[in-house]
């Protein structure tokens, strides 16, 4: 038992497994990028500033009530590892039917009360143009009835990332992920109306849920017929489960609550101006996400049974996301206006260059801080998380309304990125105090990270473009080689 529980541990966090796994990540999460960078564009145009700046509210909206599993999928990946690492795959069918059934139950209670707020979001909340109010309103109504599908979703892709089966959950989220763009595209020489389209993003959420369906029966045939739920099996879902809810609602809250409250108080329209950025900026994130998703079951791994060896892939993290996101989060600032411009333009760029600038700094800062928040997750104290977000929510919320209220959508952008620096702050300390073999990285990452953020601020008021191509040449030149060596040191 021991020699088989050693084996499956070195197979799912080899170098090899790791890297390969997270370049499948990588590509299915980058190649909706791709979709979205031409679709944007022409759904702007097609649906207007009000429409559009609707449309990315009414993602975020299922987005943060699909959290409604309480941390279900991901307490699901973790159980499902650790009874294949102990060799015990019998009791894995009857686990994940429980989660499923927890799920939906959760799932349909979502749904309710997202229903019972649909009138009160689009009537009194966002400062919809009386012309799309009912539009608004029967677009939400049906995008209640996709939280038990996306929540379903999350379960079962759970499922295949407890076997390392990210080729196969990657076949299914390049399409989808194209979809989401595209979808609403095709809709548009035909009407556009919401409904339609958020009509047709959730017939292929649908059919993604059934495509997942059959993906995890073939991997685990005994789900055909071990179909039951175990009482004994809830408590410890719920129990990790649990604390990830609070950050799963907190933590997204926080994400997305800054529109909400620019559309509450300013308009749809200034909506549009802050969250196009803020969709393409954050699509670095892909980077980090990938990397992260593969790394968490091997912390939970490793963690318990070779320390030294769960802090070399903490390091290893930490400097793959900086080499990979600095410089991308370098030429975003340096290229903002001209970038945005030639996109979408002149007004746009006018109005959310600044927006732009300060995000992706921030979105730099919060890739550094993903490892160590799996890091902590995968140690079992997701509790950790939890109260720091709960002791930053009503102090974020002070912030964004004095600074939505002094400068606008910029005073926006700046208090996200001071909120995601203390995060960052926060969770490698903890990361420190968990596993403290991660001390010479984390003293190191504290160093360039000061040095880099030095550079993007300046970087900010640079206007000449020959002198934004020569600062961002000599700023590669300084920080990536002294980074490099001090990791290697």
């Amino acid at each position: 038992m021991c020699e088989v529980e050693a084996e499956s541990t070195i197979v799912s966090t080899s170098g090899r497994a790791l890297a390969r796994n997270t370049i499948w990540n990588l590509v299915g999460q980058g190649t909706p990028l791709l979709a979205g960078l031409f679709a944007i564009p022409l759904l702007i145009k097609g649906l207007g500033t009000d429409r559009f700046g609707i449309l990315t509210l009414a993602w975020l909206v299922v987005g943060y009530f699909g959290l409604f599993d309480l941390g279900l999928g991901r307490a699901l990946t973790k159980l499902v590892a650790e009874k294949l690492g102990a060799g015990k795959e019998k009791d894995i069918p009857s686990l994940v039917w429980t989660a499923l059934f927890l799920m939906i139950v959760l799932a349909c209670v979502g749904m309710v009360v997202l229903g019972l707020l649909c009138p009160w979001l689009v009537h009194d909340v966002l400062k919809t143009p009386k012309t799309l109010q009912s539009e608004t309103l029967y677009a939400f109504y049906l995008l209640t009835l996709s939280i038990p599908i996306v929540i379903s979703i999350a379960g079962l892709r759970g499922l295949l990332e407890a076997y390392q089966r990210f080729g196969l959950i990657n076949a299914v989220r390049i399409p989808m992920g194209v979809f989401i763009f595209l979808g609403p595209l095709a809709v548009l020489p035909f009407s556009n109306s919401l409904f339609p389209i958020v009509a047709v993003l959730m017939a292929g959420r649908v059919l993604a849920l059934g495509v997942y369906l059959w993906l995890c029966l073939r991997l685990v045939p005994e789900l055909r017929h071990a179909v039951r739920i175990q009482r004994e099996m809830v408590r410890p879902l719920l129990s990790f489960g649990s604390w990830m809810t609070v950050t799963n609602i907190i933590g997204p809250l926080m994400v997305y609550i800054d529109r909400f409250l620019i559309g509450g108080f300013v308009s749809m329209a200034a909506v549009a101006y802050y969250a196009t950025p803020y969709e393409v900026v954050t699509k670095l994130w892909i980077i980090p996400t990938a990397l992260v998703a593969v790394l968490f079951p091997a912390f939970s791994a490793t963690l318990v049974q070779d320390r030294p060896r769960a802090a070399r892939l903490f390091g290893r993290g930490i400097n793959f996301i900086f080499i990979a996101i600095f410089p991308l989060t370098l030429i975003i600032v340096t290229l903002a206006h001209e970038g945005l411009q030639f996109w979408i333009g002149k007004e746009f760029a006018d109005k959310s260059t600044f927006v732009l600038q300060w995000l992706a700094i921030g979105v730099f800062v919060n890739s550094l801080a993903r490892v160590p928040s799996a890091l902590i997750q995968g140690s079992g104290r997701p509790d950790l998380a939890a109260i720091t977000h709960i002791v930053e929510l009503p102090l974020y919320l002070l912030a964004l309304w004095f600074l939505l209220d002094v400068y606008g959508i910029q005073g926006v952008a700046i208090a996200w990125v001071v909120r995601v620096g203390v995060d960052t702050f926060i969770f490698f300390a903890f990361a420190r105090r968990l596993l403290p073999e991660t001390g010479p990285v984390i003293r190191c990452t504290g160093l360039i990270v000061s040095m880099g953020l030095i550079v993007l601020i300046v970087s900010i008021f640079i206007v000449d473009l020959l002198q934004v191509l020569c600062f961002i040449l000599r700023a590669h030149t300084v920080i990536l080689p002294v980074w490099e060596k001090r990791l290697k040191t």
